[in-house]
């Protein structure tokens, strides 16, 4: 059976039998795409298809997926060798998984070096791959609250799939040993060192690798951090279309304080700027700038307010402070001309789960203005109130895609209570506390495509709220979906505020003849 499910007004979740019909159609759509498809994310059964702005996922559009379906197959040119990666098994979960596998650890690591693995598609994060073998006793659940730091190189099982985890990610797997092969490397071409179709055999061992050479610091003038709550990252609107890769889109959370603060100094609105968290934080002009705050929190210099939003110059040696807001979470200053930020992927944005970009800055580093052409300054513009700790704020969510995964009571719940925002929130998601949200049953769902605003609900029942820097694929069932228009507002809930979803419609698959 075939279903298109409803993510959000620009997507939506193809669910196949399997996973050799989930890469037929991905191939049909390759070779002949469906117009206004601006990219799509193949995952174990189900292709995540998302539209270009002005293209609606909606019934006209599945109806041309499927009409796809019944393309001739053709091959795929993908990789066929076969390459050995060492693996040190002493993971967290080896002895979890000899007992679900009613197997002693010494035959689980038999088994995982017998079976010959083959790369099925990437996702979650860059470099990381979804590798299957033919062996069933590699059917394993996922753990049930996912840790939120894994160490890169990890090597974990789950839902009849392998994978190493390329970077030090949160993640919900069982852990069985590691490797020093690097996955994800981005002076490599292609950056990935699994690709869909390529065969892997585990073996027992370390790799052999020079020593790097220590890098050489640039010197840098430009603005300098003298003090700062956490670390200050680039972000502009993002890498999107990445997702072939395993690379999210990234981006700044509040895409509205960074245009106004971009349009207020002259800039483009999607030039890269500087986003704050929290504060304090001062910074040192070692030149003579001119910059902007849009967002949470207000700046002085020499002890004067700046007005919100509102272009202000510093002569040389002057320091702006920037104080923690009152309500609100993130801040976005801009310089004239923009800053100089190296571009990954198309983007100067940093992401925090792939860490692809510009590095973070810190007290001591310092950014160079890039000193771009730039047109007049505006007046500050009109800016959204914020939430504080405390307050309550109505988030519109489209129900969807794994809503029939929850009886109608436990929907009812997830609609009606107050869920607060915990302090372990991040880029990648904002961690929910409530009242449990409990499934029908604890079936292990194959992991699938998410987007930003989908919201996740693991076996512990408290939903994450995905944002930025989210996994391209998750196997945790999403229960709905922020719509767009509201993750300018999520990217601003400080820990202690309140959340209250509201559905725009009732959860039903796509209807094809609607």
């Amino acid at each position: 059976m075939i279903r298109y499910l409803p993510v959000s007004p620009r997507c939506l979740l193809v669910e196949l039998p399997d996973l050799n019909a989930t890469m037929a159609l991905h191939d049909a759509l390759a070779a002949d795409p469906v117009a206004g498809v601006a990219e799509v994310v193949p995952a174990a059964r189900t292709l995540l298809i998302r539209t270009a702005p002005g293209v609606a996922a909606d019934a006209a559009l599945a109806r041309a997926i499927r009409a796809r379906l019944s393309a001739p197959a053709r091959p795929r040119d993908r990789p066929t060798r076969t390459i050995d990666l060492p693996v040190t098994y002493d993971g967290e979960d080896l002895d979890e998984v000899a007992r679900l596998m009613d197997l002693s650890t010494a035959e689980v690591i038999e088994a995982h070096q017998a079976a010959l693995w083959q790369v099925a598609f990437c996702g979650f994060a860059p470099g990381f791959a979804y590798m299957t073998c033919d062996d069933p006793r590699f059917d394993l659940p996922r753990r049930a609250e996912p840790r939120q730091r894994i160490q890169a190189g990890s090597v974990a099982l789950a839902g009849r799939f392998c994978g190493i985890y390329p970077q030090q990610t949160p993640g919900g797997w069982q852990l069985i040993g590691r490797t020093d092969a690097p996955m994800w490397d981005l002076d490599r071409d292609p950056p990935a060192l699994l690709q869909p179709g390529l065969r892997v055999r585990f073996v027992t061992g370390r790799i052999q690798r020079p020593s790097a050479a220590p890098l050489e610091r640039q010197t840098v003038q430009g603005l300098r951090v003298t003090q700062a709550a956490f670390p200050i990252l680039v972000q502009d609107l993002g890498r999107p279309g990445q997702a072939g890769q395993g690379v999210s889109a990234s981006g700044a959370l509040d895409r509205g304080a960074l245009r106004r603060a971009n349009r207020a100094v002259g800039n483009p609105p999607g030039l890269p700027a500087l986003e704050i968290t929290l504060g304090p934080v001062a910074l040192l002009a070692e030149q003579p700038m001119t910059l902007a705050l849009a967002g949470a929190a207000t700046a002085s210099v020499r002890g004067r307010p700046v007005a919100p939003g509102a272009a202000f110059a510093l002569d040389a040696g002057d320091t702006v402070h920037i104080s923690a807001p009152a309500a609100g979470m993130r801040s976005y200053l801009a310089a004239r001309g923009g800053f100089d930020a190296p571009q990954v992927l198309g983007s100067a944005s940093t992401d925090t789960l792939a860490h692809v970009g510009p590095p973070t800055l810190t007290a001591g580093d310092a950014i160079a203005p890039a000193d771009l052409p730039a047109q007049a300054v505006t007046d500050p513009e009109p800016a959204p109130d914020l939430p504080a700790a405390g307050d309550l704020v109505t988030l519109p969510v489209t129900l969807g895609p794994r809503t029939d995964w929850f009886d109608d009571d436990t929907v009812g719940s997830f609609l009606s209570q107050d869920w607060q925002v915990t302090a372990q929130s991040s880029r990648v998601g904002i961690r929910l506390a409530g009242a449990p949200l409990r499934r029908q049953d604890q079936v292990e769902l194959p992991s699938e495509g998410c987007v930003a605003g989908a919201i996740q609900v693991p076996h512990s029942g408290q939903p994450v709220l995905f944002l930025a820097d989210h996994p391209l694929t998750g196997g945790y069932p999403v229960i709905a979906t922020l719509h767009p228009d509201a993750l300018d507002l999520a990217g601003q809930l400080p820990p202690g505020a309140r959340v209250r979803f509201t559905a725009l419609a009732p959860f039903a698959p796509i209807d094809l003849e609607g």
